[in-house]
């Protein structure tokens, strides 16, 4: 009876592990707080997902001090312990976080990530303004690497080796940087097609603005769509 008992217990163990919710983490950009990932928080939740916001101090020290402190942490919580998978949602920045973090760790739970307006492959606004001190003082060691040069952090990279859906954003509202500074279409801060790796799995264009794209409701439910299915397109 007894061996019995244990064996249903551990049947009903294993199912929910097995059926435990997916986790995210989100992972804000340069200069901004985790109050600007509420929204995305919210709607991801609803959907089921075990989300941790992550605040992290962006001005303070540079990427790859600025991931593994975040990311660290992050995939150390309690309440993201029993999850199958881990999935991340990043804004700007703190897409070259994930990059970084995971060209020089393995972490076996990883699962599929969204980047929103990521500088993949740099910032032409780095370029011009990157050398400037109150460049430097508002943005700190991260903001000066995102750059478009062969040096730069997101160029010393390389390919992605993980599940990756970028969306990228084309309407502007920083008219100075979009006119005078950045090539092509964009988002006030990077260009569209400075959003692209390699290794990427899909890349989708939506009319939003930087600040704002992880507010964007179009954004928010491409988002879900990709860390569920792994596609943007919906099935038909």
């Amino acid at each position: 009876m007894i061996d019995k008992i244990l064996l249903l217990l551990g049947i009903l163990s294993l199912s929910t592990t097995a059926y435990a919710a997916d986790g995210v983490i989100l992972l804000h950009g340069l200069c901004r707080s985790n109050s600007s990932m509420v929204k995305m928080a919210a709607a991801l939740t609803e959907a089921g997902f075990i989300v941790e916001n992550v605040d992290y101090p962006s001005r303070t020290a540079g990427i790859a001090q600025l991931s593994d402190d975040a990311i660290g942490k992050a995939l150390e919580n309690p309440k993201l312990k029993a999850c199958a998978k881990i999935h991340f949602v990043t804004h700007s920045l703190g897409g070259i976080m994930v990059r970084s973090y995971f060209k020089r760790r393995h972490f076996e739970r990883l699962g599929r990530v969204v980047m929103l307006g990521p500088p993949n492959q740099g910032s032409e606004v780095v370029d011009t303004l990157g050398s400037w001190l109150a460049f430097r003082k508002l943005n700190g060691p991260a903001g000066g690497a995102l750059g478009t040069g062969p040096d730069s952090t997101p160029n010393t990279l390389g390919p992605v080796a993980f599940e990756l859906g970028v969306i990228a954003g084309d309407r502007s509202i920083n008219l100075i940087n979009s006119l005078t500074m950045i090539e092509g279409k964009d988002d006030g801060k990077v260009s569209v097609e400075r959003t692209k790796v390699v290794g990427m799995k899909e890349h989708l264009v939506v009319h939003a603005t930087h600040p704002f794209l992880m507010k964007n409701n179009v954004v928010i439910e491409n988002t879900i769509r990709f860390l569920r299915t792994g596609s943007f397109k919906v099935s038909s």
